[in-house]
């Protein structure tokens, strides 16, 4: 049963191409089967999270993440009266334009970028779905519908904002000219997001050797439920430790934000998803568990995504997509002719390069300039 404030995909605002409906499937279904059908979606399995691909068969990567998203998303809408396949759909995409090599080769094509228009992933994303895939005849992209599409623009700078308001009058780009927010269905994949890098991090960390048990002590957040556990436990070490701990953490993360969202939304009463648009963010975590979870996140930048050890790889990986980013600004010929016969040549290069697997990078990177990674 949908809550009055969930987007319904009988009341969509659309798809850029009008369709006929689907017989069996509703609109945000048909949005998720796309997603999953496309290229861009495939290459996440060899898209860095935290570690490169090469570093371990274990840990996550922006498919597992996504799936993880998908998950905790759903079981969230279910329990607010929110639309699951929509939520699903977003979270499913919401990673499609992130670089290979993690948020190190985000920065660094943004660094190449620069002069150009800059590199942004989450616009990144929009770009794949609305243009850079090619399936279908009618149009260029996967033709999703406007919630979809909203949802996964989770930010955008002002002047990306503004470019495509021009091109999309009260588009999806709109709400962050007017300070305006997204569906409960786009706030809670955001959450989700957060909710699932949080946990997932620590157990990579910790499978890595990075991040060590007695470290997260000094984390609120994960201790109190590794004492829990202890406690319940006594004997319980190791991996099964961990993961109880992480378990037991997520969901009363989870149950964090279902309570403090339905407060929220008892207190503002939306009475549809255009209500929710004009009102402060509805889905959330408490005061308390936000500011943990600050902490949490303070503790893994410190000591998991700036350990050396990390720092080692993203810088080669950095040096990977400044070189490939040159390379092919000099030998466009390098790239298919899809690439290298468009127009504006640099961003053509940025989305070649965001398009590709981590070890697929590495192949052309080699390729072009005859240097491995020195790992």
């Amino acid at each position: 049963m949908l809550a009055a404030y969930a987007c319904d995909p009988a009341q969509s605002q659309g798809r850029r191409f009008t369709e006929s409906d689907a017989p069996t499937r509703n609109a945000f279904q048909r949005d998720r089967d796309r997603i999953v059908h496309s290229t861009a979606f495939r290459r996440l399995v060899y898209k860095t999270q935290v570690f490169l691909n090469h570093e371990g068969d274990l840990f996550r990567t922006r498919l597992t993440h996504s799936l993880e998203v998908a998950q905790l998303g759903r079981s969230l809408a279910r329990a607010l009266g929110l639309h699951e396949d929509l939520v699903e759909a977003i979270a499913l995409a919401h990673d499609l334009g992130h670089t290979p090599f993690g948020h190190a080769g985000q920065d660094a094509l943004n660094d190449c970028m620069a002069p150009y228009g800059g590199f942004e992933h989450n616009l990144q994303s929009l770009r794949v779905v609305d243009g850079l895939e090619e399936r279908y005849p009618q149009f260029d992209g996967l033709n999703l519908c406007f919630e979809t599409r909203e949802g996964i623009l989770k930010h955008c700078s002002v002047r990306n904002a503004q470019m495509l308001e021009a091109l999309e009058p009260g588009g999806v780009g709109a709400r962050f000219l007017r300070h305006g927010q997204p569906s409960l269905e786009a706030q809670l994949c955001n959450l989700a997001d957060e909710m699932a890098y949080n946990a997932h991090d620590i157990d990579d960390g910790v499978r890595s050797g990075l991040i060590t048990l007695e470290q997260l002590q000094d984390v609120p957040l994960f201790e109190h439920y590794r004492q829990q556990v202890q406690a319940e436990f006594s004997q319980l070490t190791g991996r099964r430790l961990l993961y109880e701990s992480i378990r037991r953490m997520l969901s009363d993360q989870v149950y964090d934000v279902l309570h403090s969202s339905q407060a929220a939304l008892q207190h503002h009463a939306p009475a549809s998803v255009n209500d929710v648009r004009t009102l402060p963010p509805l889905v959330q975590f408490s005061a308390d568990m936000k500011a943990q979870s600050t902490a949490l996140k303070t503790f893994l930048l410190h000591q998991l995504y700036r350990h050396p050890q990390v720092l080692q790889t993203t810088e080669w990986a950095k040096q990977v997509v400044h070189e490939l980013f040159a390379a092919y600004l000099d030998q466009p010929q390098a790239m298919p002719d899809s690439h290298a016969q468009r127009d504006n040549l640099p961003r053509a290069v940025a989305d070649y390069i965001a398009g590709m697997t981590d070890r697929f990078a590495s192949r052309e990177h080699a390729r072009l300039t005859g240097k491995t990674a020195p790992l």
